[in-house]
């Protein structure tokens, strides 16, 4: 019988460096299932949750040319009820998709599941191992407001302010890779590799 591939998540608060560090694995032979961005392709693509979407949000969560993010963005941070009510429809529609992914990637030698709320949202417990990239707030602003142009410092500080912080990720996470622009990113995820692919 064939060795089934570990399934690792990695994860981290906005502007952690995730999808960096998914890059240097999949360098090295892993494949991705990058959760958020197949959340925001099912929440126009499967019609149980657009409905589902529309239901919550009203018909304005949709665009002729898609779901409107900055709406829904807008809407759903500054009300707690409605972000668990958005996470309560997606997760479980997510988690059906990942379950299909695993079983067409079964000949890969690393699955990786990355996603920003994987502790939050308990869906660490069915994974293999996890990993957890951090770093320093100030550095993480920077990145973000670089990469993302609609979002201001402010923005960005009141998404940190929402998520988990580092020292209780650090707590259930199996091994913390720091990207802080000082240690050497690629030396430490080679070095993961070879750890989550010989256990």
């Amino acid at each position: 019988m064939e060795n089934k591939p570990p399934i690792i998540g990695v994860t981290g608060g906005i502007g952690s460096g995730k999808s960096t560090v998914c890059k240097i694995l999949e360098s090295l032979g892993a494949i991705t299932y990058y959760a958020d961005d197949r959340a925001k392709w099912l929440m126009v693509n499967n019609q149980k949750l657009v409905d589902g979407v529309k239901n919550l949000f009203g018909s304005e969560a949709y665009t002729d040319t898609g779901l409107d993010r900055k709406f829904i963005a807008q809407k759903a941070f500054k009300d707690d009820t409605l972000l668990n009510k958005l996470n309560q429809l997606v997760h479980p529609v997510v988690a059906d998709d990942l379950k299909n992914w695993i079983q067409t990637n079964q000949k890969s030698p690393l699955l990786l599941k990355e996603a920003a709320l994987l502790f939050e949202t308990g869906s660490y417990k069915s994974l293999d191992r996890t990993i957890l990239v951090t770093a320093p707030e100030e550095i993480r602003i920077e990145r973000v407001v670089k990469r993302d142009a609609h979002r201001s410092r402010e923005d960005v500080k009141s998404i940190i302010a929402k998520q988990m912080s580092d020292e209780e990720k650090s707590s259930l996470a199996d091994y913390v890779v720091v990207n802080d622009a000082k240690s050497s990113l690629i030396q430490q995820v080679m070095k993961l590799y070879s750890r989550l692919v010989i256990t």
